[in-house]
């Protein structure tokens, strides 16, 4: 039987991740539990697994920006400590990563075009920049690596996007919302099930996308949460990204493309559309108000 280790248990992903692998051989590794910047525990803890699925990370966006020096230290060097142990080990590395790691700026012609898998990296971001040198040190430690991407994640094992909409339905009559960053809304369920499926065909190592088909803003993506919850979707109003100004510049456009799945004949994640509605009774159980 395949021994799995998750890092960054606590965390939504590694949630909806430990669920697919119910009935495996799984240890799963909070932060307090393992602190990947450090070598000799991240050794410790790897050798006798087969399959390392990285979850670990820094990602508090704006607070990377006066702290990159953390950001780095389990983004980056906590990376590479994990694909070196699962090198020495012989075991395989799943390594989740971002869009952050592009520049994500609307050019003119090039707004309709996702980022393929293969892109060149532009971080804007300390958190982009620690997410970038973390794939290229899994890349470079780990000959047998997946780095997954992914984005705009939404799930029941934390807070996200549709949990504080939810909340803010209930509190305010009306809301604000981003209208100018475009991304794919993704389950993390789908992104957990497409990692499980990338280790259990084998397929080639390197850089995957694993988020939804399809596009939306912020806006869009409010609207539909409130539509499926059977709120009125005009009490969320757009604003521009000016108006709402963060430490960490948001990337205007978040879309990556699926070209790798195509080619190796499996299936892509679901549109976001659907993804949402599947997952909203799950993530949000309350009725609304």
């Amino acid at each position: 039987m395949t021994r799995w280790l998750v890092t960054g248990a606590g965390g939504m992903l590694a949630h909806d991740l430990l669920l697919q692998l119910a009935g495996a051989d799984v240890t799963a590794l909070t932060r307090a539990e393992l602190d990947v910047t450090d070598p000799e525990a991240t050794r410790a803890a790897v050798a006798g697994h087969d399959v390392i699925v990285n979850c670990a990370a820094y990602a508090q966006v704006d607070a990377a920006e006066s702290n990159e020096g953390a950001a780095f230290a389990v983004n980056a060097v906590g990376a590479a400590n994990l694909a070196r142990a699962a090198a020495a080990a012989g075991a395989r590395l799943v390594h989740v990563s971002t869009d952050y790691v592009f520049s994500g700026e609307v050019f003119s012609g090039e707004a309709s075009r996702p980022y393929a898998e293969d892109a060149p990296l532009a971080p804007r971001t300390a958190y982009g920049r620690s997410k970038a040198a973390g794939e290229w040190a899994a890349l470079a430690s780990c000959p047998r690596t997946w780095v997954v991407r992914t984005a705009w994640l939404f799930g029941a094992g934390g807070p996200n996007f549709v949990t504080t909409m939810a909340r803010l339905a209930q509190e305010r009559d009306e809301l604000t919302v981003v209208a100018d960053q475009f991304g794919q809304p993704t389950w993390t369920r789908d992104v957990a099930a497409a990692i499980v499926r990338l280790v259990a065909r084998d397929a080639a190592y390197g850089i995957w996308h694993a988020t939804s088909q399809g596009q939306a803003s912020w806006h869009d993506f409010a609207q539909e949460i409130f539509r499926l919850r059977g709120l009125d979707p005009e009490r969320v109003r757009p604003i521009a990204s000016v108006d709402y100004p963060r430490p960490a510049p948001r990337p205007a456009w978040s879309v990556l493309g699926h070209e790798r799945w195509r080619a190796a004949g499996m299936p892509l994640l679901p549109p976001w559309r659907e993804n949402l509605a599947r997952a909203l009774p799950l993530v949000v159980p309350t009725t609304p108000r």
